[in-house]
C-alpha cells in the first residue's frame, strides 16, 4: 500500500484528540490548540547515539604443506666408439696441349657520307579558301648485304673412364629408450571467491565468542553478515607412466664400388659461314596536298642543306693463333681411416625431493566499530496568534555519548528479554505526528559515519524502530 501523508496526519490528529480531548489539532498548520487557547507546534529532532558493535571479518591465509615426491632425472654419459671406413682421395695430374684457332681483329676506316637534307620554310600569305602544300612522306626500303665470318662448330665425342664411389649400406640396431605414456586425470578443485556481505536482521539471543569461549547476550538489530562463496572447477592433471621401448637405429656402412662413366668431350672446328644481313633505308617522297585555311596561309619554300658526315667503318681481319691448353686428369687413391664418435647414453636416476603444496585456511577476526543509532525527540513550541514561535524548543545535541546522555526509563521487557528488542512507545502528550514538508526541508538529518543520510528520517520522523 502506498504511503499518503494526508492520511497519516488525519490518524495522528484523531489519536491526539482521543488522548487530550481539550486540544484541537489543525492538519493544515500541524498545530495543537489547548483549552486555555494556547497554540503549540510539534517539533521533531533526530538524536544520534553511539553504540559499540562487534563483527567478525573473514580472512584467508595460505598454509604450505610439505610432501615427499619421487622423480626420475636422466643422467647422460658419454661413450667413445670407433668406426673404420675407406675413403678415396683424388690425385690431380696436369698436362698441356696445343690448340690453334682463328680470331678476327677489327680494323677501323673513315668514310664520308652525304647527309644533305631539304629544309622547308613557310611564308605567311593572305588567307584563301584552298591551300596546296607539299608534305615529305618517308618511304622505307629494305636492302641486303653479304657478311662472311668464321664459326667454331662443336663436335661431340663420348669417352668412357673408370670412376670409384662409396655406397653406404644400412645396418639396423636396437636401443632402449624410456618414454612417458601417461595421461591426463580430471580433478575437482574448489576455488573460494570473495564473500558477499548482506545487511540482515539478527534476532536477540545468546552467542558464544569464538576467541574466548564466553557466552554473552546479543541484542537484536541489523548486522552485516558475510556469506562465503566459491565454485568448483575441473582441472586436468598429467599422471606420468614411464615405459621402456626398443627403438630401431639404422647405421650406414660405406662400401667402395667401381663403374664405367661416359664423358662427353667437345672439340671445336673452324667453318666459314656467309649470311645476308637486311637493313632498312628511309627515302623522303614529296606529296602535294590541298587544305582549306579560313584566314592565314603559309606557303612552303624548300631549301637544300648540304652536309657531309664522316663515318667510321669496321672491317674484320682474320688471324691464326696458338694457345697452350692445360688438361687436368684426376686419379682416385683409396685410404683406410679410423673415426672416434662420442655417443650420449641416458640413464634414469631416482631421487626424492620435498615440495610445498599451498592450502587456503579461513579465519574469523573480531572487529569492533561504532554505529550511530538515530532516535527522534518530539517537543512542543508555543505559538502566538500569528503562529510565530514564542519560545524555541531546547536544542538537543546531535550526537550524545551513551555514558553522558540521559536515557529514558524503559519498562521491563516481557519474558525477561532485552529492552532493545521491544518497540519504544511515547506518552500521549508527546506522540509523534507527521512532519510538515516545509519543516523537513529546512531541517536536514545528520549523516551517519558512512557519509549517507539515514533512510526515511525526514518523512517518517523516526529511527529504525519506528
Amino acid at each position: 500500500m502506498k504511503f499518503r501523508p494526508d492520511m497519516f496526519l488525519m490518524v495522528a490528529a484523531a489519536i491526539w484528540c482521543i488522548e487530550a480531548p481539550a486540544a484541537v489539532y489543525s492538519p493544515a498548520a500541524a498545530c495543537l490548540t489547548c483549552e486555555g487557547g494556547q497554540t503549540y507546534r510539534l517539533v521533531y529532532q533526530t538524536v544520534y547515539e553511539q553504540q559499540q558493535v562487534t563483527a567478525y571479518r573473514i580472512q584467508y591465509e595460505t598454509v604450505y604443506e610439505e610432501r615427499q615426491v619421487t622423480t626420475y632425472r636422466p643422467v647422460w654419459e658419454t661413450q667413445v666408439r670407433q668406426r673404420r671406413y675407406t675413403v678415396s682421395r683424388p690425385v690431380t695430374e696436369t698436362s698441356y696441349r696445343e690448340e690453334r684457332y682463328t680470331v678476327e681483329r677489327p680494323v677501323w676506316e673513315t668514310q664520308v657520307r652525304d647527309c644533305s637534307y631539304n629544309r622547308t620554310r613557310y611564308v605567311q600569305e593572305t588567307a584563301e579558301r584552298e591551300e596546296r602544300y607539299t608534305v615529305m612522306r618517308p618511304v622505307w626500303e629494305t636492302a641486303e648485304r653479304q657478311q662472311c665470318c668464321t664459326v667454331m662448330r662443336p663436335v661431340q665425342q663420348t669417352v668412357y673412364r673408370n670412376e670409384c664411389y662409396t655406397v653406404h649400406e644400412p645396418v639396423v640396431t636396437y636401443r632402449t629408450e624410456y618414454c612417458d605414456q601417461g595421461g591426463f586425470v580430471e580433478q575437482t578443485v574448489f576455488t573460494p571467491l570473495r564473500p558477499r556481505a548482506k545487511l540482515t536482521w539478527q534476532p536477540a539471543g545468546c552467542v558464544t565468542d569464538p576467541l574466548t569461549g564466553a557466552t554473552e547476550y546479543k541484542r537484536g538489530g541489523l548486522f552485516w553478515v558475510e556469506t562465503p562463496r566459491g565454485r568448483y572447477e575441473v582441472q586436468r592433471v598429467w599422471q606420468p607412466n614411464i615405459v621402456a621401448q626398443q627403438v630401431p637405429q639404422t647405421t650406414y656402412v660405406p662400401r667402395t664400388v667401381s663403374r664405367q662413366v661416359p664423358v662427353q668431350v667437345t672439340s671445336y672446328q673452324p667453318e666459314q659461314v656467309c649470311r645476308s644481313i637486311p637493313y632498312r633505308v628511309c627515302r623522303m617522297v614529296a606529296e602535294e596536298c590541298v587544305r582549306k585555311v579560313p584566314y592565314t596561309t603559309y606557303r612552303p619554300v624548300v631549301e637544300r642543306v648540304e652536309q657531309q658526315v664522316p663515318v667510321r667503318v669496321c672491317r674484320m681481319v682474320c688471324e691464326e693463333r696458338v694457345q697452350q691448353v692445360p688438361v687436368t686428369t684426376c686419379r682416385m687413391v683409396t685410404e683406410e681411416r679410423v673415426e672416434e664418435t662420442p655417443v650420449q647414453v641416458c640413464r634414469m636416476v631416482a631421487y626424492q625431493e620435498t615440495v610445498q603444496v599451498p592450502r587456503c585456511v579461513q579465519k574469523r577476526v573480531p572487529v569492533t566499530y561504532s554505529v550511530c543509532v538515530p532516535r527522534t525527540v518530539c517537543c512542543r513550541v508555543p505559538l502566538d496568534p500569528c503562529l510565530v514561535p514564542i519560545d524555541c524548543c531546547p536544542t538537543v545535541p546531535a550526537v550524545s555519548t551513551p555514558a553522558a546522555a540521559p536515557q529514558p526509563t524503559q519498562a521491563p521487557p516481557p519474558n525477561g528479554g532485552d529492552a532493545a528488542d521491544v518497540r519504544p512507545t511515547l506518552p500521549a502528550d508527546a506522540l509523534p505526528g507527521p512532519v510538515d514538508a516545509e519543516d523537513a526541508a529546512d531541517q536536514p538529518a545528520a549523516p551517519d559515519e558512512s557519509g549517507q543520510e539515514p533512510p526515511d528520517s525526514k518523512v517518517y520522523g523516526g529511527g529504525p524502530n519506528t
